[in-house]
């Protein structure tokens, strides 16, 4: 018998603790979503105009990429690279249906600033050109690209390590008003960044708190040097680039495949560029060669990471939050939803994979998809328009002032101070004040939020099923929680339960006979303005209710919890019944955790209406004992 009770328990032990095979699939379809759907792709419907997508969104990644790998300060190849390798992990791991990740203007605008940091151009002349680098380039070069990858890498580790502590749901920080003004601020600096292309300058590398300001400083102190055939055809490559993707969008129902002219107008800059020897007769930058091929991976320089630190929690921070805006509208808009801590695995391994692979930090961007190519010669002035034309959606987010004044102009104020941090600092120290910002109006605005409010009595009548009399109702006040009680909001709390019910009894009371019957508990408000001397035991004829309705009371804490128990001491001391309807099986367990409640009647209810019921049998109950006794 022993034997066989051991057999069974040695059974059931392997059963709790051996892992299943559905457990382990379930898990699979969790962490990576293309099991989830790849199975059930519609070839015959999705496969024609997902391959034009991904032609169109490919040629235009191809321009795009090349101008990004340049504003992170690398060779232009690399961007090539980074928009390959994170566009094949975050389609494994990604959760939005219609994001594509890549390079992306604002993590390559962060991580130049490490790139220039550690690799500056003074010490491109004491390299030299080496046979046995990767793809033919220069150590410098290489130098370079290692630094960006290492930002990469760390910032992919970041992401990661975020997934793991699950702080995904801390997004509910990043307000609105937050993300816009942090990305519209972050566009504005990528623009700048771009001045001296479009301006065919030449302006000393410029970092630290203020470079908005400092740049255009010197450009105005440096005027004349601006380069006349520089300008025009940045003016021309503008226009052109606006004018036609305005056609495209508006013309995009009636048309499958839209016109390409990022491509269309490198193909021709570098025609032209090739023919009329631009960089010799007219001194323009230009790019240079593009090497062809996949170089083997490597890892990412280790002994940088410790002084990339800042930068990488810059890409990690930065790059998440403009992603997860994009995938949480893209599922807005098509009716799906996204996961916050998947999407932090997903972009965290999309940065760690692809550094090995020499790719510099990406993040997800609408419009992008990836692909190799390998082209000649492109004029950085316009590479410069495409990457001040592609940040078009982010600059026009300034129309939101309007918008946030209208509805609430403490969200106007967060989104103006929040751009002016990111354009005087940098786009992650702006996130932060805009965050920083958030929690302390949070946290202002919170405790002095509405938390109760009076229910009308004559509502309830008709949901009670029992008869119940005018007398009864009149001693029962029915006060509904609206908020979550914490220890933020838990004296409001008291102090507006007991506002709020001499606002009800107030009209049958006189001035000076309020101020004798102010206290500091819950007794005089629910004496019904029975005030006398003897304010110590109101209601001694009538015994009076207090009905909390516990709706809207979403959470608590230990203070909130407390808070409760106090005010239903304080009633039961002052022979007032306190009920508590709609509770939640936490809140009930926790008050009784707490204990000093009475157990000998019913105190949680699962409806107002079954309160007031219980009120009135009671009443009837009392009454009975009463002529019993006579």
């Amino acid at each position: 018998m022993t034997g066989a009770k051991r057999k069974k328990k040695n059974v059931l032990w392997s059963k709790m603790h051996t892992p299943h095979w559905e457990d382990f699939k379930q898990w699979c379809r969790k962490r990576l979503p293309i099991l989830e759907w790849a199975p059930h792709y519609n070839l015959k419907e999705n496969l024609l105009p997902d391959t034009v997508s991904g032609i169109m969104l490919a040629v235009q990644q191809v321009t795009q990429g090349l101008a990004f790998a340049i504003l992170s300060s690398v060779h232009p190849v690399f961007g090539l690279y980074g928009s390959l390798f994170p566009a094949i992990i975050y389609a494994m791991f990604g959760m939005g249906h219609h994001v594509a990740t890549g390079t992306f203007a604002l993590t390559s605008l962060i991580s130049a600033n490490a790139v220039e940091r550690l690799v500056p151009l003074s010490v491109q002349n004491l390299t030299t050109q080496s046979n046995t680098s990767v793809l033919g380039l220069s150590d410098f070069e290489m130098q370079r690209i290692g630094v960006a990858a290492a930002v990469s890498f760390l910032g992919g580790v970041i992401q990661v390590a975020m997934f793991v502590l699950q702080l995904g749901s801390a997004t509910f920080l990043l307000t609105e008003p937050v993300i816009s003004a942090m990305t519209t601020g972050a566009a504005t600096h990528v623009v700048t960044s771009q001045v001296k292309y479009l301006l065919g300058m030449k302006i000393p590398y410029i970092s630290g708190p203020l470079t908005f300001f400092y740049i255009y400083a010197y450009v105005f102190e440096n005027i004349k040097s601006v380069r006349l055939e520089a300008l025009l055809l940045s003016l021309l490559s503008i226009t052109v680039l606006v004018l036609v993707k305005e056609l495209n969008e508006q013309f995009k129902r009636k048309i499958k495949v839209v016109l390409p002219v990022d491509l269309v107008l490198i193909i021709a800059s570098s025609f032209a560029c090739y023919c009329t020897s631009m960089e010799k007769t007219y001194g323009l930058e230009v790019v240079g060669h593009i090497p062809k091929g996949i170089p083997p991976p490597r890892a990412p320089p280790m002994h940088v990471l410790s002084a990339v630190i800042t930068e990488a929690f810059g890409v990690a921070l930065v790059g998440y939050v403009a992603s997860l805006a994009l995938a949480q509208g893209s599922a807005k808009k098509f009716k799906y939803s996204v996961d916050d801590n998947q999407e932090l695995l997903a972009h965290g391994l999309s940065n760690v994979i692809p550094s090995f692979f020499f790719c510099i930090p990406s993040a997800a961007a609408m419009g992008r998809t990836a692909v190799l190519y390998s082209t000649r010669a492109k004029t950085q002035c316009v590479l410069a328009s495409i990457i001040v034309v592609g940040l078009k959606g982010m600059l026009i987010q300034f129309r939101d002032l309007k918008k946030y004044w209208n509805v609430d102009k403490i969200d106007w104020g967060i989104w103006v101070s929040t751009y002016v941090f990111t354009i005087c600092f940098a786009a992650n120290v702006g996130l932060l004040f805009g965050v920083v910002c958030t929690i302390a109006i949070m946290i202002a605005r919170f405790p002095r939020a509405k938390t109760l409010s009076i229910k009308n009595i004559k509502e309830m009548e008709f949901k009670v099923k029992t008869e119940v009399d005018g007398e009864t109702l009149k001693q029962v006040k029915i006060v509904s929680i609206n908020n979550p009680l914490v220890f933020l909001n838990v004296k409001k709390f008291h102090t507006d339960l007991i506002n709020i019910i001499q606002k009800e009894n107030a009209s049958n009371l006189l001035l000076d006979d309020i101020s004798k019957c102010e206290q500091n508990t819950l007794l005089s408000p629910l004496s019904n303005g029975n005030c006398s001397e003897e304010a110590s035991q109101p209601c001694q004829n009538e015994k009076c209710s207090l009905i909390l309705d516990c709706s809207g009371l979403t959470f608590f804490d230990y203070s909130g919890v407390s808070m409760l128990v106090e005010v239903y001491m304080d009633c039961k001391n002052q022979s007032v019944d306190v009920s508590l309807a709609h509770c939640t099986a936490s809140l009930i367990k926790a008050m009784k955790y707490h204990g000093n409640l009475d157990s000998e009647k019913p105190i949680f209810f699962e409806s107002v209406s079954a309160a007031i019921s219980n009120i009135h049998s009671n009443k009837n109950l009392s009454k009975l004992s009463d002529h019993s006794e006579v």
